[in-house]
């Protein structure tokens, strides 16, 4: 208890990025780039969700990565309890047209909760391990690192038929499509879910490097009477 006092700031945008991402990522991007279907790649979830590598950064950065662990296991159960709740609550109350299988919500949460653990711990090592270099290299190079092992558990364990047995397998996401919906090439649509998703995290990490940089500079500012 006395954890999330003192670390509530951080506690709470811990939770409140996983909650808004698990929300968010059942929204499809209606958006299109000439006949490129941002929808056919990409959820409103995945602009939201790498800033949960800025909250741990910040919490590395301000109080070490032991403080920081903890507010990655915050946002573990959180992630996992949002997979399973949020699908079947937002179908309910009519905003998604489509229900989610049991089996389905079970192998979401593996696939949510193993990302999300697994990334947001190396991302804290790489962090700490650099965190005496110029500024910018311990929270680039840290979320670029989650972000690979992220997206890689994440869609391999969501939709990979080789984890079949955590639960059914998705039969849309194992279709042939073009890849990115605008390449020659075919492959499972999972894998062009994977690549527009994992873009994101890369145009997210560069642009949350202001923030990072703007809060760091605060902190190291005198305190005045």
């Amino acid at each position: 208890m006395n954890f999330l006092f003192r670390y509530l700031p951080f506690v709470a945008a811990m939770a409140l990025v996983v909650v808004a991402s698990n929300v968010l990522v059942q929204f499809p991007l209606q958006l299109a780039i000439g006949d490129f279907s941002l929808a056919d790649v990409l959820t409103w979830g995945a602009f939201t969700y790498p800033f949960a590598f800025l909250v741990t950064d910040l919490a590395n950065r301000r109080y070490g990565p032991s403080v920081a662990r903890r507010i990655v296991f915050v946002g573990f159960m959180a992630a996992v309890l949002c997979s399973i709740v949020s699908p079947p609550l937002l179908y309910r109350l009519g905003l998604i047209e489509f229900d989610t299988a049991a089996g389905r919500l079970v192998r979401i949460a593996c696939a949510s909760g193993a990302a999300f653990l697994a990334a947001q711990l190396l991302d804290v090592a790489v962090f700490n391990r650099l965190r005496r270099q110029s500024w910018w290299r311990a929270p680039i190079f840290g979320t670029l690192a989650g972000s690979v092992l992220d997206t890689l558990v994440f869609f391999s364990v969501a939709f990979a038929p080789a984890f079949a047995f955590l639960g059914p397998n998705e039969p849309f996401a194992l279709e042939q499509a073009p890849l990115m919906g605008v390449f020659s090439t075919d492959v499972v649509r999972w894998l062009s879910w994977a690549a527009g998703d994992f873009t994101v995290k890369l145009a997210i990490a560069v642009f949350a490097l202001i923030p990072y940089r703007l809060m760091v500079l605060r902190w190291s500012r005198p305190a005045t009477a």
